[in-house]
């Protein structure tokens, strides 16, 4: 008797009828993460489904979020000067481009600031005058020295990576390469005390000159930086994605390189529409990790996004037309404990009526 129907079977019809029993059980319990997450009362065996308030699909990220770099120019890669799981600063040099023509633009501009100012200085000036382009010059050898020390620095970072210098040479450079900010700002508003004194004539045609030759330098030096890819914050390097030789452009999909703070780590879920009424900030959560079975990792909602959307297809599936939408909300965790990034969990959020919204 199968569904209230009596059926008469030969042998083959019954090893049949097996075969798709096991199979349909097989399609089920594959299933069973998924309709978990999207309806809290399916709890796991054993287990009260009334101690969940909502659960969700979530996936672990930095605490920082991760922080994708692209090419801010089209470029050949020249040098990659990181791998995976090194730690960097704000500002470190990563990856090299090469540009031959910007290199040669800049050779070019050094050149031109060279003949103006040899130019300039070959005509006499009042004291007043001289006192203006001792301030001009100020400013240009401050920045020079700012260009120079940032070269220092990268050098003595590519060499600490290869052994050939110490954290105290990198820290040594750093040092230099802020007081030449502190330099720079000092000088320029020497410039601008005088600018602001009537009595400093204006700037003869070969200052202007000069002026031009500098700022077209500086332009040259920003083109070359462009070159330069760098971290904009403390990081560890969780993904490089390039190699020498290959060609990077802005509108690439894949990034350079993803970094992410991983001195702690939060999830992101999507919470089934229905229950974002229920949910506050600081209400308490459990992550679970199939890949580490019986383990639970503690947390609390940090965020909660202030907009329904569709969500991820990489959370949940293929999208189909009988999908709620979601909510995204961060999950700060207590201690990670072995969770890494990318890593696919359930979030458990606890009925939770002290936190507030």
């Amino acid at each position: 008797m199968i569904g209230g129907l009596k059926m008469s079977l030969g042998k083959n019809s019954v090893i049949l009828l097996a075969s798709g029993i096991v199979g349909v059980g097989i399609v089920v319990a594959a299933l069973i993460p998924t309709l978990l997450a999207q309806d809290p009362s399916r709890a796991a065996p054993g287990e009260d489904p009334k101690r969940w308030q909502a659960v969700a699909p979530g996936r672990v990220e930095p605490w920082s979020g991760e922080i994708k770099i692209t090419a801010p120019v089209v470029g050949r890669i020249g040098d990659v000067l990181v791998k995976p799981n090194d730690q960097v600063f704000g500002g470190e040099l990563m990856i090299r481009l090469r540009d031959d023509e910007a290199r040669a633009r800049l050779a070019s501009a050094e050149a031109q600031v060279a003949m103006r100012k040899r130019a300039r200085n070959e005509q006499r000036a009042s004291s007043r005058a001289t006192e203006r382009r001792q301030a001009d010059d100020a400013v240009a050898d401050a920045e020079r020295a700012v260009v120079d020390a940032r070269a220092a620095l990268d050098d003595a970072t590519i060499r600490r990576r290869t052994g050939k210098a110490s954290e105290a040479d990198v820290e040594a450079a750093r040092t230099a390469y802020t007081r030449t900010h502190d330099r720079v700002r000092q000088a320029k508003a020497e410039l601008r005390k005088l600018d602001a004194d009537g009595d400093v004539p204006l700037p003869a045609s070969v200052d202007g000159q000069l002026n031009v030759a500098v700022t077209e330098w500086l332009a040259a030096d920003a083109a070359v930086e462009k070159l330069m890819i760098r971290s904009p914050a403390i990081a560890t390097v969780l993904q490089v994605n390039v190699r020498a030789g290959e060609l990077a452009t802005p509108a690439s999909s894949q990034p350079l390189l993803v970094l992410g703070d991983v001195t702690a780590l939060r999830v992101r879920a999507e919470v089934d529409e229905r229950d974002f009424a229920e949910l506050k900030i600081g209400q308490a959560a459990l992550v679970r990790a199939a890949a580490f079975p019986g383990r639970e990792i503690a947390g609390k909602i940090s965020s909660i996004a202030p907009i329904v959307d569709a969500g991820r297809a990489n959370l949940r599936g293929p999208r189909s037309l009988t999908d709620v939408n979601v909510v995204e909300v961060v999950v700060d965790l207590n201690e990670p404990g072995p969770l890494v990034v990318g890593m696919k969990v359930d979030v458990y959020f606890r009925h939770d009526t002290t936190a507030r919204q």
